[in-house]
């Protein structure tokens, strides 16, 4: 059975524009704690569907792991605003905490 990292590269390399599949190996970076590959991929992602929250979280997620403050608190931020236009009330209390955090620091 082949690994899932594997497969997930090989759609990327098949489909190098699909959002979907960006953002599939993405994930799965991020849950290998690969956050700067992670970013290579929801960069594109997010170019391709602005709108997309959950990979602005996941953007913001990697940063915060990589230690840059700046550039998390700016995507939670963008994605803080998009679960209120969105009206997703889970999204915007993590946003709503993470970024309480951030100014405790």
């Amino acid at each position: 059975m082949k690994d899932p990292l594997v497969r997930q590269r090989e759609m990327v390399a098949r489909y190098p524009t699909n959002e979907l599949a960006r953002f599939s190996l993405g994930k799965a970076l991020f849950d290998q704690g690969e956050f700067e590959q992670a970013l290579e991929q929801f960069t594109p992602a997010l170019t391709a569907k602005p709108d997309w929250m959950m990979v602005e979280i996941l953007i913001g997620k990697c940063h915060l792991a990589l230690g840059r403050t700046g550039p998390a608190r700016s995507s939670f931020l963008k994605a803080r605003d998009l679960a209120v236009a969105q009206h997703h009330e889970g999204p915007l209390e993590e946003m709503e905490q993470l970024l309480g955090e951030l100014d405790a620091t």
